[in-house]
C-alpha cells in the first residue's frame, strides 16, 4: 500500500484528549510555600478557586498596622515593604518582599489586628486567600486543611527561631559593648 504523500496533518486530534501539562505561575509559587507544597494537583486546583487577585500602585497600602487581619497575600509581581511604626513615630522596616514571597499568614490563625503595615513599592499583583475562604476549604478538605495549618506552623516556628537567634546575637553584642565601655572607663 502506497503512502499518501499529500496527507494533511493537524494537531487538533492529537491534543484533543490530552490535558495541559504546564502549571500556572501561581501554582508554581504555591508549591514553594510550606503550607501548600504537598498538595496534589486536584486539591491545588480546588485551592486556587479560593484565591482573589489584587493590584496595587506604588505607595498604595495593602493593609495598615492595626487593621483586622483577614488574609494571606502572595506576591506575583512587584515589591511590598513590611514595616511597623513605633509609638514614638519610628518606622522599622522588616523586609522588602518580591515575586514568590508571601505575608500575612498569622491572619489565617488568629483574630488579631495586623502587627505591621504592607505597602506596595512598585506596581504589584498579589493573590490573597481570605480567612473565611480558607475556613470553608478546610471544612470541605480536612486533610489538606491539616497540611495548610502544619505548613503555616512551620513558617511561624522558622521565623520565631530566627528571631530568637537575632535576639541572642543582639544581647551578646550589647553585653560586649557594655564590657568594652566599662573596661575603657577603668
Amino acid at each position: 500500500m502506497e503512502e499518501n504523500k499529500n496527507q494533511i496533518s493537524t494537531s487538533f486530534w492529537n491534543n484533543l484528549f490530552k490535558s495541559p501539562t504546564e502549571i500556572s505561575d501561581i501554582e508554581k509559587v504555591l508549591l514553594t510555600i510550606p503550607a501548600f507544597k504537598n498538595f496534589d494537583k486536584k486539591h491545588l486546583k480546588l485551592f486556587l478557586k479560593t484565591l482573589h487577585q489584587r493590584e496595587y500602585q506604588p505607595n498604595e497600602y495593602v493593609f495598615h498596622q492595626g487593621d483586622p487581619g483577614i488574609g494571606l497575600y502572595i506576591i506575583m509581581e512587584g515589591e511590598v515593604l513590611i514595616s511597623s511604626q513605633t509609638e514614638h513615630g519610628y518606622e522599622h522596616k522588616f523586609a522588602v518582599l518580591t515575586e514568590g514571597d508571601f505575608f500575612g499568614e498569622l491572619a489565617l490563625l488568629d483574630n488579631e489586628v495586623r502587627s505591621a503595615s504592607a505597602v506596595a513599592l512598585k506596581n504589584s499583583k498579589l493573590h490573597v486567600v481570605f480567612r473565611p475562604d480558607l475556613d470553608e476549604f478546610i471544612d470541605k478538605y480536612p486533610k489538606q486543611g491539616i497540611e495548610i495549618l502544619r505548613g503555616i506552623s512551620q513558617i511561624i516556628t522558622t521565623r520565631l527561631r530566627r528571631l530568637n537567634d537575632d535576639y541572642v546575637a543582639l544581647y551578646n553584642r550589647t553585653l560586649k559593648n557594655m564590657q568594652e565601655i566599662e573596661n575603657a572607663n577603668d
